[in-house]
């Protein structure tokens, strides 16, 4: 194994899970994060497991815990996990600390964050990636993954996708990585549902009118790629244009279907699920937004999308809650 210096910036859920999978392969990895996550992480240590029973742990010492962004100049390789609104301000950061040969790859969600890393560091190895995976924090430095998936990144010079392929995390390259990540946004657009309902995502899709309210949101985007004249791939074996009518089959028959295509276990929920019950801001803004964005430039209708963008927004505003709504009631 070709070992590297790896910063990755932003210690959430799958930078933790990423970086826990690196530093156990040997790689000398930093999180550079917030401190609450990182003081967890030199308590407890830090532990990576999933839906398959595969565990690893790697101790307190065996990573370097850092706040402050000037640990970027140490990097060969920095794998972006901040929020997608934070994309800029860590671009400018990367810019002025780290080396010009330093090596940068997005795993964030969305398909703005990319395009806002090439822009600000126009003469570096920048890819996008597509994480299709969910992560659960499940305390004391223990991070679950609660879906399947392989990352894809963008090809580039050198065997980066070989580097990052190590037990527990499989990186594979491909030059149709916007055809992924535009996928991803799809399926990403169920985030925002489920934190709506309180339900777990497993729980939320074997509920038929969920799924049918899946399908129309899903449905709309797939109109304004259309009218876009974007192609998408699902990192599922699905061609994304028979995503709306598996989500509308009855239960017994999808729940046979998506069997064969992914596992998501019983803990796996969504990203804004879990900011919008610790009051955090959600990356709505790069989901329905983005989606909401292409449609008006298009001149394309998305009234769904809207509307659960509204209702995000309107529940970030009262605060740490879960809205526990009906799929009757975002439906308004």
């Amino acid at each position: 194994m070709t070992e590297k210096r790896i910063v990755v910036a932003g210690a959430g859920m799958v930078g933790c899970f990423v970086g826990g999978l690196l530093a156990a392969a040997g790689h000398r990895v930093t999180l550079l994060g917030r401190e609450r996550v990182l003081m967890e992480i030199a308590e407890h240590g830090l532990t990576t497991d999933d839906f398959t029973g595969f565990f690893s742990r790697v101790s307190p010492g065996q990573l370097d815990l850092k706040v402050d962004p000037a640990v970027l100049g140490k990097a060969e390789l920095i794998l972006v996990t901040v929020r997608s609104g934070a994309t800029a301000r860590m671009a400018a950061e990367i810019a002025a600390r780290a080396a010009p040969k330093a090596q940068v790859v997005s795993l964030q969600n969305g398909i703005d964050a990319t395009v806002i890393l090439q822009d600000a560091l126009p003469d570096r190895d920048v890819r996008a990636g597509m994480v299709p995976f969910n992560v659960v924090p499940m305390g004391k430095g223990r991070f679950h993954r609660a879906s399947s998936g392989d990352i894809v990144i963008g090809p580039g010079p050198g065997d980066l996708a070989r580097v990052l392929s190590v037990p527990g995390l499989k990186v594979t390259e491909s030059a149709e990585i916007f055809e992924f990540q535009a996928g991803k946004l799809v399926l990403n657009l169920t985030n925002a549902l489920n934190a709506l309902s309180g339900l777990t995502l497993r729980g939320m899709l074997l509920d038929r009118s969920w799924r049918r309210l899946i399908a129309d949101q899903s449905a709309e985007a797939l109109a304004v790629y259309r009218a876009a004249g974007l192609t998408a791939q699902l990192p599922i074996s699905l061609p994304i244009r028979l995503l709306p009518p598996v989500l509308r089959l009855p239960t017994v028959v999808f729940r046979t279907i998506a069997a064969r295509m992914l596992t998501i276990d019983p803990l796996a929920r969504t990203s804004t699920a879990y900011d919008l019950v610790a009051g955090r801001p959600t990356e709505v803004e790069a989901f329905q937004g983005a989606i909401l964005r292409l449609a008006g430039a298009r001149g394309v209708a998305v009234p769904l999308n809207a509307r659960v963008m509204d209702l995000i927004r309107a529940a970030e505003a009262k605060g740490a809650h879960q809205p526990g709504l009906t799929p009757e009631a975002v439906r308004g």
